[in-house]
């Protein structure tokens, strides 16, 4: 039973969150620093979440696979590789620093 209140209260709150935004006004979506915020969050939050995945466990920091894979990938965008390539390249070293480690 927690689980379906757990639910409901995040469906809720997913809805107050859209509400909020809907009813902010117009005028304060166009100031400039609105702007440049509203571009900048998506990339802080998904590098906050990618560094949270990779480097995580628990409580505890760990150096594995994952880093050895977004390694690859950061030296792919480094050399301006399409996002197929990046992505094949951290799939890769991944898969070979897992295949070595065990």
């Amino acid at each position: 039973m927690n689980i379906w209140i757990a639910i409901g209260v995040t469906a809720v709150g997913c809805y107050a969150v859209k509400l909020l935004g809907l009813l902010v006004p117009e005028g304060v979506l166009e100031r400039p620093l609105v702007q440049r915020l509203a571009a900048l969050l998506p990339v802080a939050l998904l590098a906050a979440l990618t560094a949270q995945q990779t480097f995580a466990e628990g409580q505890t920091l760990v150096l594995d696979a994952k880093a050895a894979g977004l390694a690859a990938a950061a030296v792919a965008l480094l050399l301006r590789a399409p996002f197929l390539i990046v992505i094949a390249a951290a799939v890769v070293v991944t898969a070979g620093v897992r295949a070595m480690t065990g």
